[in-house]
């Protein structure tokens, strides 16, 4: 695991933490933050940070607080406050 990678890792763990205690630009900024060292480094966000993260307006997604779930035919559809929706595929046998 390179350095850029375990501060991506820390950087989404600082961002989940931030976003339980309510200090949603704190949240914000370490998502900004991780998505810049990815893109500096050619690097792709690991899957958990980017489902839990809006891609328009970088915030940290919390279920049921800042985003809305549903299930629909086939897909999660994951909307954030700002509008931004997000769907990701899954398998319903």
């Amino acid at each position: 695991m390179s350095v850029a990678e375990e501060r991506i890792d820390r950087l989404h763990t600082l961002a989940r933490a931030a976003a339980t205690d309510g200090e949603t630009e704190r949240a914000r900024t370490y998502v900004r933050l991780a998505r810049r060292i990815a893109e500096r480094n050619r690097l792709s966000l690991p899957r958990a940070f980017k489902r839990f993260t809006c891609d328009s307006c970088d915030s940290y997604l919390r279920p049921g607080t800042n985003a809305r779930v549903r299930l629909r035919d086939g897909h999660v559809v994951i909307t954030c406050d700002c509008g931004h929706q997000a769907r990701y595929p899954y398998d319903d046998s």
